[in-house]
Parts: structure tokens; C-alpha cells; sequence
């Protein structure tokens, strides 16, 4: 058998089309999973979620319906959704939480598992972090509004150089998302494959929710 060789142009152009498919942006890949929870029944989440721990609940409000963590125990609580994955990928989602007196919640998004990245708003710090299972590896300051939802968004990329670049970022809905990452952390050691997560953290005593669920393959 005969082995063509594309010409070096056109082996370029293919080259360059793959990078481009890998590397698209955020706004223009399909989500691999969505929920908003609108044509959910209230109540206990379905299978497609995994629970960590604690009473995650579908509930209802001025029939807007969301994800409702209560305000006890005082412990750290989480739940996994959508597909895994190990690389050029990210996740997005709303959480609303409310300070009472000198306390405040903790609350996150996460990537790649139980161990994996997590971008946490920590409002007794007003500080926004990105961490590697327990450890902090990059904190920029944030200003949290009790009561007002928070978008949240975290995504890991392979680079180009080697290694892995983890990016997140989080602002109050309804203002403009900002155009540039507010935590980043360069990553060594090959990730792990693990789902999307939330996280919280009730301090306050208070209920936390959480909405719009998205993971989507592609980056910025």
C-alpha cells in the first residue's frame, strides 16, 4: 500500500483546526451538563447527583427553584454533579448565602473530585481562594454581599508549556463577568479524573442555595 503525505501546509491547517476545536471558548462549546432545577420536583435531589454529605433538597421560592443546604450542622457539605473529566474543562454555578452578625458562610465550586480544585468564597476573610483538596494555593481579596447571589466559575487547562493552569473567578449576579481570572495556580502533578462539585460551609446558621449548574469542555 501506498503512503500519501499530506503537504506540510495542509498538515499545519489540521493542526491548527484540532487546537482550535480543543481550545474553544466558554461561551461557544455546548454545555456537557446543565440544571437549573426549574422542572424539578421539590424535594431530594435525583441519582444523577451524588451527595457527599449533608441534606441537599430541591425547594421553592416565588416558584424559583433552586438547591437548599440547611443551616445545620456546622459542617462542610457537598454534592457532585455532571460528567468527569481530567482536563481543559470548567464549571460554573450561583450560590446565595446570608452572614449573621460576625458569622458567615463558606461556600465553592470544585473540579476533578473530592481532592480535586475548588474556588471558595471565604466572606470573614473577603477573600476569594482556589485550593487543591484542603491547601490554599492562591487567594485575591473579594467583596461579598450577604444575601445576594454569587456566579462562580473555575476551569483547569493543560498548557501549552507543560504542566496544568488552574483559573477562577466569581462576581455578584447580574454585573458583568470579569474579563480576567482572579485566582490562577500552576499545577505540577497530572490532575485526576472527578466531576463537578458545590460546596458550603453553613458558619452562619443559615441556609445556602444553589442554582444553574453548568459544565461545559472548553476554555478561555
Amino acid at each position: 500500500m501506498t503512503n500519501v503525505r499530506m503537504p506540510r501546509t495542509g498538515r499545519l491547517l489540521v493542526v491548527g483546526w484540532v487546537l482550535i476545536a480543543a481550545l474553544r471558548g466558554w461561551s461557544a462549546s455546548t454545555p456537557d451538563f446543565r440544571e437549573d432545577f426549574s422542572k424539578l420536583p421539590t424535594g431530594k435531589l435525583p441519582d444523577t447527583f451524588l451527595v457527599l454529605d449533608g441534606q441537599f433538597a430541591v425547594r421553592e421560592e416565588a416558584s424559583d427553584r433552586f438547591v437548599e443546604l440547611p443551616g445545620a450542622p456546622l459542617e462542610t457539605f457537598g454534592v457532585m454533579f455532571g460528567p468527569a473529566r481530567k482536563e481543559n474543562w470548567g464549571a460554573k454555578a450561583r450560590i446565595q448565602g446570608t452572614g449573621q452578625g460576625r458569622r458567615f458562610p463558606v461556600f465553592g465550586l470544585s473540579l476533578n473530585g473530592v481532592a480535586g480544585y475548588r474556588l471558595q468564597v471565604a466572606p470573614a476573610k473577603k477573600a476569594l481562594e482556589l485550593l487543591k483538596g484542603d491547601e490554599v494555593r492562591a487567594t485575591s481579596p473579594m467583596t461579598w454581599e450577604s444575601g445576594m447571589w454569587t456566579v462562580l466559575r473555575v476551569q483547569i487547562r493543560k498548557a501549552a508549556s507543560g504542566g496544568w493552569v488552574v483559573e477562577g473567578k466569581a462576581w455578584k449576579d447580574g454585573s458583568p463577568e470579569p474579563a480576567s481570572w482572579m485566582v490562577t495556580w500552576n499545577e505540577t502533578e497530572e490532575p485526576v479524573n472527578g466531576r463537578a462539585a458545590v460546596w458550603g460551609k453553613p458558619f452562619s446558621g443559615t441556609p445556602l442555595r444553589f442554582d444553574d449548574f453548568e459544565v461545559r469542555v472548553g476554555m478561555e
